[in-house]
């Protein structure tokens, strides 16, 4: 079952499709400072979606992942974007991965470490934002390296300081995001090779809601199949991506 008229009562029963992301995450999609505009994978599907329910569409960038569950579990979205994690299945219900994020360290340009597996070694610190996908999964992962944890995502100038300063070895993030950092820093930083986990972007609802859930995997597996969602990764030139494979969950 794929995105209809008759489907548009319960998925956006206001009238309106509402629809909450990581508003940081270029993965999901980005935001014009001066103006507002969200493009990028998230705006092109949730357009699609509201076109085929007939609705008009909000897009809510929300801070981080505790203010999309916040936003979904409150009512004040109808979906939402995360990436997969089992603790936050428990809370939402995840619905078609159609993106994969790799993930990768951020260092100095002098330092040793050249792939990511370099990163676990004892003697080293590692640094990841509080409550993102980098600082759950190596939390759990690491077994030599000592995580730093930072409570919000650093500045350019603040990630360049802590690793200039050796207060981190090197920082978990995106690999979109560590792209955009390198380019930025002028040579000081680079990306470590490889990704050390690849994780499932999702649509995301209310814990429960099977009807829809069943909806928008069937919705995300048709897009997968026309390409659509490749198109879509394309036009947002993201290197830190690739378009998710179809599987139950």
């Amino acid at each position: 079952m794929t995105a209809s008229v008759a489907s548009a009562a319960e998925l956006a029963p206001t009238g309106t499709l509402r629809a909450a992301f990581l508003g940081s995450n270029p993965v999901q999609g980005r935001v014009d400072r001066a103006t507002g505009e969200v493009t990028g994978p998230v705006a092109d599907l949730v357009r699609e979606l509201a076109r085929r329910l007939k609705v008009p569409f909000r897009i809510i960038p929300a801070a981080d992942a505790r203010a999309v569950i916040a936003h979904v579990q409150g009512g004040t979205a109808d979906i939402g974007f995360l990436a997969y994690e089992e603790a936050r299945a428990r809370e939402v219900d995840f619905a078609g991965g159609f993106a994969l994020m790799f993930n990768t360290y951020l260092v100095r340009a002098v330092s040793p470490l050249r792939s990511v597996d370099d990163a676990d070694r004892s003697g080293l610190t590692i640094g990841a934002v509080r409550g993102q996908t980098q600082e759950i999964y190596l939390s759990t992962h690491l077994k030599q390296s000592r995580m730093k944890i930072i409570e919000a995502q650093p500045s350019q100038a603040e990630l360049e300081r802590m690793l200039a300063g050796a207060e981190i070895d090197a920082f978990g993030l995106n690999a979109q995001r560590a792209a955009e950092a390198v380019a930025a820093s002028g040579g000081a930083l680079r990306a470590l090779t490889g990704s050390y986990v690849a994780v499932e972007q999702s649509f995301v609802v209310k814990k429960g809601d099977a009807a829809n859930v069943a909806m928008l995997t069937a919705f995300v597996d048709e897009l997968r199949t026309s390409g659509f969602i490749k198109a879509s990764l394309d036009r947002a030139k993201l290197v830190g991506a690739g378009v998710a494979p179809a599987r139950g969950r």
